[in-house]
């Protein structure tokens, strides 16, 4: 008989097939697979052609180089005809029954390399520590903005994935609001905090730890683990092993270490898969201005974590509507063949 299992922090449930599919039965299905073509004259995302962007918001780039010139290592500029948009109030009004407010918030870009055909996993350590690093800046540069309620940081990699650009990039939106999923997830840590005294994180990863069966890679300062209760196949959680709310917390060592791990385990996803689309999206703590009522145990019960997922299968209406998911592969058999490569 097929199981049934429960996310423990959004109570969200999941059917595991008992006949789990191996990796094979998704490279038959036609799955996309991500090409790096060479150097891109047109990309206006490679170095050379700064002019063609918005002035950059930041960069690491080499000792006395001028803004908006070479010779840089990752580089942020808004992006073009962006849905948020820094400038101006809220202006929070009533419509009727309903509430709307201007679209105030930051879209940025980051290019993560120079390089136009170099895949995140390609990149070498060094390299994507200074990716790291730069979602660190972004993320308390805009915690400061008082009107910035969220802000996520995630990776398109691929056309069925939402690539806005074939050149290595990730996105930021800072939003005067908290996204329905991500508030899903800060009401579920507070509420088990609220009944256990406990991160359910911390538990999660202490799980995960005792047991080992999902685990796909484990280092002094993270582990990189299928959930028990995924929504897709092969779909994995990197996660810190010291409890902490917010990511832009992250110590040096700890930059180096999630260096590691995500550059490992994407290149595990690659020889599996050929190079399949992706996302990955930073779950994070919500800027934490002082606000009355909200999020008093915040440090405590929530805790950041990384959320990767290949695309090897198409959500059906039922699985869109219900958000009731169908597992054709189950967690513990994923992490076998991801541990295996």
């Amino acid at each position: 008989m097929h199981e049934l299992r429960k996310d423990p922090i959004l109570s969200r449930w999941v059917a595991v097939l008992k006949d789990s599919m191996p990796p094979t039965f998704y490279l038959e299905k036609n799955i996309e697979h991500v090409m790096y073509d060479a150097e891109n004259n047109d990309c206006i995302l490679c170095q050379g052609s700064e002019d063609k962007t918005p002035p950059e918001i930041f960069a690491i780039r080499e000792i006395g180089t001028p803004p908006n010139a070479s010779n840089w290592h990752t580089r942020v500029i808004p992006k073009i005809n962006p849905v948020f948009q820094i400038e101006g109030d809220l202006g929070r009004k009533g419509n009727g029954m309903y509430d709307k407010m201007n679209s105030i918030g930051a879209n940025e870009i980051i290019i993560e390399s120079p390089s136009h055909n170099t895949p995140p996993e390609d990149m070498g350590i060094s390299q994507m520590i200074k990716v790291i690093t730069t979602y660190k800046n972004r993320l308390s540069e805009l915690e400061k903005d008082p009107r910035l309620r969220y802000t996520l940081i995630y990776k398109d990699c691929g056309k069925t994935a939402g690539e806005l650009f074939h050149h290595p990039h990730s996105q930021v939106i800072a939003t005067p609001v908290i996204p329905k999923g991500i508030k899903g997830e800060l009401d579920g840590a507070k509420a088990y905090f609220y009944y256990k005294e406990r991160c359910i994180f911390c538990d999660i990863l202490n799980e995960e730890i005792r047991t080992g069966e999902r685990i796909i890679m484990e280092t002094d300062h993270f582990i990189a683990f299928i959930p028990y209760a995924p929504r897709f196949p092969f779909e994995y959680w990197i996660m810190p092993k010291r409890h902490n709310c917010a990511f832009q917390d992250i110590s040096e060592e700890e930059v180096k270490d999630l260096s590691l791990v995500l550059m490992t385990t994407m290149k595990k996803m690659r020889t599996l898969f050929k190079n399949p689309s992706y996302n990955y999206v930073l779950h994070t703590a919500p800027n934490r201005m002082p606000r009355k009522d909200h999020w008093h145990t915040l440090g405590e019960d929530f805790h950041w974590h990384m959320e990767i997922t290949p695309y090897l299968v198409t959500k059906s209406g039922f699985e869109w509507d219900a958000e009731f998911y169908i597992l054709t592969t189950s967690p513990e058999d994923a992490a076998k063949y991801i541990k295996e490569v």
